[in-house]
């Protein structure tokens, strides 16, 4: 029987999300490079990100399920990551302005005691206002959002950015679809409620 359920993530968002299904877990901060591969689509880097992050635990984690998260924000075939800076925010937001831009979060779910990993993509649509500068620059200065995907929280003053949403788990927006989790948790026995 697996002992240990493991967060492979540095993401306070994340964190906060898995501590709502009142397991306990520990955390890991994964050395993984979240750079794109050349002509790597988006459902693929966010495939092979998650299962990276899950499996950098393995070695310290050798009785445990492990999860690994990650998530991009796309408009068309753009990838908008982590803006990181100001500037990029502003640009991000600009280009998602009534546009609806797609949130694709990765999870992988891997049990080492067995070797096998279960994997899967959640999407969810985030249909945005028309904004004008001042809004975003707004916005920016209340929220500082530059860690985050596509340059918003929508846990945060983000919903104002907002004209709709589509998704079936809004926690998957955050970063970590709970939904999806908790079936892949029951699959190995582990079960929330």
């Amino acid at each position: 029987m697996t002992n240990i359920l493991v967060l492979a993530s540095t993401s306070p968002f994340r964190k906060s999300l898995l501590s709502r299904l009142q397991l306990s877990f520990e955390t890991f901060a994964p050395d993984v490079d979240e750079t794109p591969y050349v002509n790597e689509s988006p459902t693929t880097l966010v495939t092979r990100l998650a299962q990276s992050k899950a499996r950098a635990a393995i070695t310290q984690y050798p009785n445990a399920l492990i999860i690994g998260s990650d998530q991009v924000a796309v408009i068309g075939d753009t990838i908008l990551g982590q803006p990181g800076t100001h500037e990029q925010a502003i640009k991000q937001l600009t280009q998602a302005s009534g546009k609806a831009v797609d949130f694709l979060t990765g999870l992988c779910l891997f049990n080492t005691n067995t070797n096998q990993a279960q994997t899967d993509i959640v999407r969810f649509s985030v249909i945005f206002r028309q904004l004008t500068l001042a809004q975003i620059e707004h916005y920016l200065m209340k929220d500082k959002p530059y860690n985050c995907a596509g340059s918003f929280k929508s846990e945060g003053l983000g919903i104002a950015l907002i004209e709709r949403m589509d998704g079936t788990d809004p926690n998957a927006l955050i970063g970590l679809p709970l939904i999806r989790l908790i079936r892949m948790l029951e699959i190995e026995g582990l079960n929330v409620i």
